[in-house]
């Protein structure tokens, strides 16, 4: 089987071509960039080509190419793809591409996908996937799609667009917003360096979330705060949140403090039964630190 990955040259591209490659599969590349396309030709062993070649024989074409000009690459490989291809897409939001492959491909096979790990994974091991189908056909699709993935240890969702962008508003969205406040606020002190030197269990862990992100593509994480859907009705319940835990320390207000914590710590033991595991798995989250 034969894999055209546009965007190749990419993190994520190069990092799903050594996976395919490694599968056994054909594995031809592309890339907007000429110089990365051809190291990352020279890096992964792999043939390098323009968007419309990569897309000619191809089996399955996997779009690694970021939202902002997604639509312009899909109008650009349309004309070359066939009834017999599957097209598969990894953006981070869903309605968007799902939509926009719709309106482009009409006769493609189509599997919206994304992988919710970065390119820092060794593997598809415990690595969480949301696939969303929207019909028959790309249910099909799905189904083998998950049992490959589910066979390398990836755990697998089956959900609708919709439903898929407004859980990554929660689980995407809010957790970079919580990250690049956290940074900025640790920055604006003055004492990161010294503040490491002695930074206990949860200061590590969570000066690691927020370099993590802030590490990044900024391009990336500014489209997911801008296409998520209700994310600024959500960072406006966070900054609220903010002040009123910042009230009652200003304040003083030990008993008022208290009652708030108990109450949402009994909020999350009573929808999750490994809320106790916590405190010990960030110590096993410190062993790889």
């Amino acid at each position: 089987m034969k894999i055209a990955i546009i965007g190749g040259s990419g993190r994520m591209g190069k990092w799903f071509a050594h996976l395919l490659k490694k599968e056994g599969f054909e594995v031809v590349i592309s890339g907007r960039d000429k110089v990365r396309l051809r190291a990352a030709q020279e890096e992964l062993g792999v043939q390098a080509v323009s968007n419309t070649d990569a897309v000619r024989n191809a089996d399955v074409i996997l779009l690694s190419v970021d939202i902002d000009s997604f639509e312009d690459v899909v109008k650009e490989i349309s004309p070359r793809v066939d009834s017999q291809q599957i097209v598969v897409d990894i953006t981070s939001t869903k309605e968007f591409p799902v939509e926009t492959l719709h309106r482009h491909l009409r006769t493609a096979n189509i599997l919206a996908t994304h992988p919710l790990f970065g390119p820092g994974a060794r593997d598809l091991a415990n690595q969480n996937f949301a696939l969303t189908p929207t019909n028959e056909i790309e249910n099909t699709i799905a189904q083998k799609a998950r049992k490959f993935l589910e066979s390398k240890g990836a755990r697998v969702t089956l959900m609708a667009p919709r439903e898929h962008d407004e859980m990554m508003t929660i689980v995407l969205g809010l957790a970079h917003f919580v990250a690049i406040l956290a940074a900025d606020t640790l920055a604006s002190t003055g004492k990161l360096p010294a503040s490491k030197t002695v930074g206990g269990s949860t200061y590590r862990v969570l000066t690691t979330l927020a370099e993590s992100v802030i590490s990044e593509d900024p391009n990336l994480y500014a489209t997911l705060q801008m296409r998520l859907p209700g994310l600024s009705d959500l960072e406006d319940i966070f900054l609220r949140n903010a002040v009123a835990w910042a009230d009652l320390v200003k304040s003083r207000d030990r008993q008022g403090f208290s009652e708030r914590l108990l109450a949402l710590k009994e909020k999350y033991a009573k929808n999750n039964v490994d809320f106790g595991q916590a405190y010990s798995n960030m110590y096993k989250i410190m062993e790889w630190l």
